[in-house]
């Protein structure tokens, strides 16, 4: 026992630390770009080859694509048996197989990053200066500290968002290149030509060998400048006569904030498996050197620690644990009234507990919530064992047994009852163990845990209980305390004895008359019992039932929405309005906010907005903080903000601004531009949701550029060299690449703002012929103003479009899908189909799943218990009293307002082998 003991402590010792259970939900994301495609392009010349080419792979549960301007992403989520690295050579290799199919002018080739969805940052960094600017900020945070934290033990990637990258930007005027007959595409061949990066090769001498090198490398504006595009009459054109030559960033089309101040944030994300905390304290470690090593005038913030949460967590179950040891103690004390005989389950106790730590260390289990609260659980299970086997050794002595010959015989007649108990009360978790989805690899660790738990327990009780019990019990005290030794009548005694022995035989004389009367009237007890039964059963089917509760992490996440085309200016202007309202509010500590295209941003008219709260002693809940926001951030004209409390477990590749999904499927884009929205506003008058948003927008300004291809043949201009030249005044096309020791930048070329946002503008481009002359773009197409989708989406590969809802205060996840579905059925042609993603697919797929278990739980302790006794009847007995159990702790669920989630269903399991325990021991011993 005392190698049980020690193991275990060091088990405990190593044992990692985590707010879940590590579930690798094997998913790869897979991303392309084509500067200036608009999303129907994406989705038809990028997206579709690319999902054709993944359809062959095997184990593949959900397929989805969202397309917008000038960039695809497409997220492949495996079924749980499946390999995410042979799952991700798999992918790369159709990725090959699909690179003949895709647009000619992809600045890369697409590609592949593993990921889990179910694990969320565990750490978020902010820096900003007063001093630096914003591409000299991205530097330290991309090449200094993201490469630097990425190579930390157990950190997977660094998320940059509000990433300001330097570039160097070359913003045409078309008025200047159309007074000087110079076309877009003599811009763009001779910046492609002026920065070469070829070698140059080695010259092989007698005696020595030298390396050929080049002074071509062109690394900043400045040089860029005195390029020279072309010669007109004689004389140079630079590229500076023609062109806003800038030091400028990648994509200068987002915007991030944290606390008020521009900034680049920074998401960290753990390995699977990994301990969440000490990853954290060893990123955390890093800071002093990072603050060494950044220039003074450089901040560098901590937004949201993720670490902080798990810890309070583990921290309260622990305490939990440790509570229910010490009350168990305390009720072992109050009956047996005798210190020596107290210490006996006291020991038992806890050497059951940290052996089972030497197994979860063996089998790579982490120290979490669901863990600990089957150590917790186990606690009345493990004391129970030990109890049983005491209360039979102390019988026997005060039947005038010697103790060594009480420890010997009691242990010998109890012990096939205590091994009934523990064999029948694993066989209760079992089916957890078979259990299939995410779900069962959520529970089975617990299941496990509190198995070995109920195992250890068991052979401690028929070895150390018995061993202790003959060495710490003394006769005489036992017998003097239930007979007198003069006369072997009972002792009256006063004082606490006194006072709890009447307790005691008062309790017992109330139920042996209320035996007596069950006795007495068999069949009214049978009937009763069958109504039990059947009202159970009902309300079973009625209790609201929901998944899994809303932790509390510290951090919320918020998305905003504008109107379709706003421009970025006119975003920012109302993001730091909803950012000042949530500034002021008393339980916000820090927040970090995003707008515009990139991230988790899909659009320029949307945003993100990281909430990092104060600890939790210092303020209300999380859901208590999105309660008091919501209709403050609500008054905010032209703007739409929707909050979110992260879930512990993120289910779904996918992000939607609210919590839980339903994903319309049609044949057809125009199929579901028509039916969506009626759905949308449907659910939006639905009394049990709120924050209902969809991902479908379609009202997007949008110029159509109609080529006349008789005038373009007429002029000598192909149809491409009309898509190039747009793209690299319109499309902040890539032209070349700046390669420097730490880092590569991009050159890229455009139109002058101004021009940028002048659809006139595009009649005054000019092309060169393939005859040598200068052709305007008016000669050759007509413009047009329309509306278009600001992004395509496919799930399965058709047309899709998600609805996203969170549910109101009191609102079950039963309640909810059970009206969408009614709602979809009643508003919605037969073609259109609807599937929920995400925790409401779960959900629904678990809930049936849950039931099932339930029955098979019973069904398996019948089997035991019929092999342990053998008769068919003895177990029936036992499981008698379920109904009535079942029934007080659905009450209980509906008196509180509680659903019937995924950690009330443990707790009607536990139920089970709480009944079968009590009526094992009630039948061995009558």
């Amino acid at each position: 026992m005392v190698g049980i003991v020690l193991f275990g402590l060091i088990g405990y010792a190593a044992l990692p630390v985590s707010d879940l259970p590590t579930v690798d939900y094997p998913t790869i994301n897979v991303n392309a770009s084509l500067p200036g495609a608009n999303p129907e392009t994406m989705a038809a010349s990028v997206a579709t080859p690319l999902e054709r080419a993944f359809s062959g792979i095997a184990g593949i549960d959900s397929l989805n694509s969202s397309n917008s301007q000038g960039s695809t992403s497409i997220t492949l989520q495996f079924n749980l048996s499946r390999n995410i690295d042979a799952a991700a050579q798999d992918v790369q290799t159709a990725i090959s197989s699909a690179l003949p199919q895709l647009p000619p002018g992809m600045p890369n080739p697409p590609s592949l990053r593993k990921s889990n969805p179910s694990d969320s940052p565990i750490l978020f960094f902010a820096l900003n200066s007063d001093v630096l600017s914003l591409p000299q900020i991205d530097e330290y945070a991309e090449t200094l500290i993201a490469q630097r934290i990425s190579m930390v033990e157990g950190v997977s990637q660094v998320q940059v968002y509000g990433a300001m990258k330097y570039a160097v930007r070359a913003q045409m005027d078309p008025n200047a290149l159309a007074d000087r007959g110079i076309g877009v595409d003599d811009v763009d061949t001779a910046i492609r030509n002026a920065n070469p990066n070829t070698p140059t090769g080695t010259l092989y001498g007698k005696f020595s060998n030298m390396t050929v090198q080049t002074n071509v490398q062109l690394d900043n504006a400045a040089q860029f400048k005195t390029l020279i595009v072309a010669y007109r009459n004689g004389a140079p054109v630079r590229l500076e006569e023609v062109a806003n030559v800038l030091d400028s960033v990648e994509n200068n089309r987002v915007a991030s904030w944290f606390n008020g101040r521009r900034s680049v944030t920074m998401a960290v994300q753990r390995q699977p498996g990994t301990n969440t905390v000490a990853v954290v304290d060893a990123i955390k470690a890093l800071i002093p050197q990072f603050k060494q090593q950044l220039p003074a005038s450089v901040n560098l913030d901590i937004l949201n620690d993720r670490s902080i949460s798990i810890r309070q967590s583990v921290d309260d179950v622990q305490f939990s644990l440790l509570l229910a040891m010490g009350l168990v103690v305390m009720v072992i004390f109050l009956f047996l009234r005798n210190v020596r005989a107290t210490i006996i389950p006291t020991l038992a106790l806890p050497t059951s507990i940290i052996g089972t730590f030497a197994v979860m260390y063996l089998l790579k289990f982490s120290l979490d919530n669901l863990s600990l609260m089957a150590l917790t659980l186990s606690v009345g299970f493990v004391v129970d064992d030990a109890v049983v086997m005491l209360e039979n050794i102390v019988r026997r002595i005060e039947g005038g047994d010697t103790v060594m010959e009480a420890a010997l015989n009691g242990s010998r007649e109890i012990g096939f009852t205590i091994v009934s108990m523990t064999v029948s009360l694993v066989a209760v978790f079992i089916p957890v163990l078979f259990m299939g989805g995410i779900l069962g690899r959520l529970f089975r660790e617990f299941a496990i845990t509190i198995s070995v738990a109920i195992l250890v327990s068991g052979i401690v009780s028929l070895t150390l209980t018995p061993m202790l019990a003959s060495k710490l019990l003394k006769a005489k005290d036992i017998r003097a305390s239930a007979l007198h030794e003069g006369t072997g009548k009972p002792v009256r005694r006063r004082g606490w004895w006194g006072f709890t022995e009447g307790i005691y035989n008062r309790v017992l004389q109330f139920y042996e008359w209320t035996l007596r009367g069950v006795l007495q009237h068999p069949l009214f007890t049978i009937t009763i019992s069958l109504i039990l039964a059947v009202f159970t059963f009902y309300l079973f089917t009625v209790v609201p039932k929901g998944f899994i509760p809303s932790g509390d992490t510290g951090l919320l996440l918020g998305s905003t929405e504008a109107a379709q085309g706003i421009s970025l200016d006119d975003m920012i202007k109302h993001s730091n309005v909803v950012t000042e309202i949530i500034k002021k509010d008393p339980n916000v500590q820090s927040y970090a906010s995003t707008v515009g295209a990139g991230g988790r941003n899909s659009g320029g008219n949307s945003g993100t907005i990281f909430i990092g709260l104060k600890p939790l002693k210092e303020r209300v809940s999380a859901d208590d903080v999105i309660e008091e926001l919501r209709p403050k951030l609500s008054r905010e004209p032209g703007l739409r903000v929707i909050l979110q409390n992260p879930p512990s477990l993120n289910i779904g590749g996918g992000f939607g601004r609210s919590t839980y999904q339903v994903t319309m499927q049609a044949s057809s884009n125009a199929e579901l531009i028509d039916n969506a929205p009626i759905l949308e506003r449907k659910m939006r008058e639905l009394p049990l949701l709120q924050d209902v948003n969809s991902n479908l927008q379609v009202n997007t300004p949008q110029i159509n550029v109609a080529i006349d291809r008789k005038q373009a043949a007429a002029h000598s201009v192909t149809i491409a060299q009309i898509q190039t030249a747009l793209g690299d005044a319109f499309g902040s096309r890539q032209v070349s690449t700046i390669f420097m020791p730490t880092n590569e930048y991009q050159v890229i070329l455009e139109a002058k703002p101004e021009f940028q946002s002048d659809p006139t503008a595009m009649g005054r481009l000019y092309i060169h012929s393939t005859n040598g002359r200068l052709v305007p773009l008016s000669a050759v197409a007509s413009f047009s103003t329309n509306v278009g989708p600001a992004q395509v989406n496919h799930y399965g590969e058709m047309p899709a479009t998600t609805i996203s809802f969170n549910l109101k205060p009191g609102v079950s996840l039963s309640q909810a899908t059970a009206e969408i579905q009614n709602t979809a059925k009643q508003s919605l042609p037969a073609t259109i189909t609807t599937t929920f993603q995400g925790s409401a697919q779960v959900f629904q797929s678990s809930l049936q799943n849950l039931t099932l278990l339930l029955l098979v739980a019973v069904l398996v302790i019948y089997l035991v218990l019929g092999i342990l006794y053998e008769s068919f009847i003895h177990p029936l007995t036992i499981l008698s009293g379920l109904p009535s159990a079942g029934l007080g702790a659905l009450l209980t669920l509906m008196i509180f307002h509680r659903e019937l989630d995924i950690y009330a269903f443990v707790g009607l399991i536990m139920l089970i082998g709480i009944v079968k325990k009590n009526a094992i021991m009630m039948i061995d011993f009558a």
